[in-house]
């Protein structure tokens, strides 16, 4: 974060971003040498810091005797007549190393929690360490920069979210508060979302349930989400049924095909009274595109292959999506714009929102520097070599992330079921709801700037230092 910003509880937003360090250690020059010991020793006095490279005895001597100043020491009084336990008149409590920079951090003193607090209060003032420190730079990086009006925000979620009714209850809000421009999500996230969109019922269970009994009673788990096996089969027959129409006979994007989707659900919902469940119906309703990076990996995409057996001309291109994603972030950065990316989870969505970058740079060869804000909600290590653990600071190898932005970039190690909800309560309280960009209804203009871009770029890749027009023999 920009130095010198102060956050709403009064921290630095710059103090989230990495401390400066020394690499290695103390430095040669500070530990050991006796000539600098010695000198430090005879110039030092009671107010100045101590070190751990430098003199102990002195160090303890002057320590003592602000304790003794301070009226800490045995007696009823100190030497100025004061109470035992509180400072001299005029004299303030000593602070040891307040003049070094890796101290500026605001100081932890919390007041105690009495159950009056909201939501964001609580992240702001008692979330001050570890992985809710983490959780707590992410609500402020989010509000504070990433919902600037010149910045476009693209989600990207993975795992069971909208089974355990996150997207009623956390993203549906983000979408109609112009928190979120477009998104890419795994396609069972989408196709779980609309049960609820179709008014089917999903339930609480229990782990300890037998998964054997379960499947004699035709209930279907999600670890301890339990719904009816006709939940699926429902939801089956309603998207081969809307895939049939007319408008869905061609090739398009995923964005264009959740759109109809959303479309849909959105009727079934208005005939059903049951108000905005799905986030397919919601995005449809803002404009907001929803990608998918891999559509035939969910039921949705299952059904779409079924119908092709029958002859359905319904293909979801990944070529347009590859392109109009790119064409989202290179509109986003140009005219003095910015990127802003929100990782729930890891996993392909993760990958196909970061590529984004490296298709405009290396593929297009079009001038760029990467996303300006990271912010990614993940349990997963970074020390497996998985992309979904992969750091920002990793990222920037690849050019997926511009490097002086590094410090506006987050990772939360955390459930995102636990932190999509904070994080959604933390934003709508601290932010006003932005205008919607409606991004689909300007894929076409955003296409139009891309392919511009490329033709002035030469239709040529990124240069090579070393290239070999023979490719090796393979036996």
């Amino acid at each position: 974060m920009a130095k010198g910003r102060k956050d709403k509880d009064g921290d630095s937003a710059g103090e989230r971003a990495e401390q400066p360090r020394e690499r290695g250690g103390f430095k040669s020059s500070r530990h050991g040498d006796p000539s600098r010991a010695a000198n430090a020793g005879a110039a030092r006095t009671s107010a100045q810091r101590a070190s751990a490279a430098g003199p102990k005895a002195e160090q303890k001597r002057a320590a003592e005797e602000r304790e003794s100043a301070a009226g800490h020491g045995p007696g009823s009084a100190n030497k100025q007549g004061a109470p035992v336990g509180r400072p001299p008149a005029g004299k303030q409590q000593h602070t040891s190393h307040e003049r070094s920079r890796f101290l500026q951090g605001k100081r932890i003193d919390p007041r105690p929690i009495d159950g009056t607090e909201t939501a964001a209060d609580l992240i702001d003032n008692s979330f001050l360490a570890y992985n809710g420190a983490r959780l707590r730079e992410a609500c402020q990086l989010y509000t504070q920069k990433m919902l600037g009006d010149d910045v476009t925000v693209g989600l990207t979620l993975t795992g069971a979210l909208t089974p355990a009714g996150l997207g009623m209850a956390a993203l549906i809000p983000l979408v109609e508060s112009g928190f979120v421009d477009w998104i890419i999500s795994t396609g069972a996230n989408l196709y779980h979302d609309t049960h609820f969109g179709l008014g089917l019922a999903m339930h609480r269970g229990n782990t300890s349930a037998s998964d054997v009994v379960l499947r004699e009673e035709g209930v279907v788990r999600i670890y301890d989400i339990f719904f009816d096996y006709d939940v699926l089969l429902s939801t089956d027959a309603f998207f081969r049924k809307i895939i049939q129409g007319p408008e869905f006979q061609r090739s398009m994007s995923s964005a264009e095909f959740h759109y109809l989707c959303g479309k849909y659900v959105r009727e079934r919902e208005r005939a059903l009274g049951i108000g905005q469940k799905s986030l397919l119906s919601a995005a449809y309703v803002a404009g907001v595109p929803i990608y998918t990076s891999s559509p035939g990996d969910s039921s949705i995409g299952m059904n779409v292959a079924a119908l092709a057996l029958d002859g359905n001309r319904c293909v979801i291109d990944p070529n347009a999506d590859v392109n109009e994603t790119a064409s989202i972030v290179l509109d986003a950065k140009r005219d003095g714009g910015r990127s802003g990316v929100l990782i729930l989870g890891g996993g392909s969505p993760k990958n196909f929102m970061l590529q984004t970058e490296p298709q405009i740079q290396e593929v297009l060869g079009i001038d760029e520097r990467g996303h300006d804000y990271f912010l990614q909600v993940t349990d997963a290590r970074p020390d497996t070599g998985g992309l979904s653990g992969a750091t920002p600071a990793e990222a920037v190898s690849w050019g997926k992330i511009d490097p002086d932005r590094l410090p506006d970039a987050v990772v939360c190690y955390l459930d995102s079921t636990v932190a999509l909800p904070l994080l959604t309560a933390y934003a709508r309280a601290r932010h006003a709801p932005r205008p919607l960009k409606r991004l689909f209804d300007r894929r076409e203009q955003m296409m139009d700037r891309l392919r511009a871009e490329y033709a002035a770029a030469g239709h040529e890749p990124a240069a090579a230092e070393e290239t070999s027009a023979t490719l090796p023999m393979h036996r």
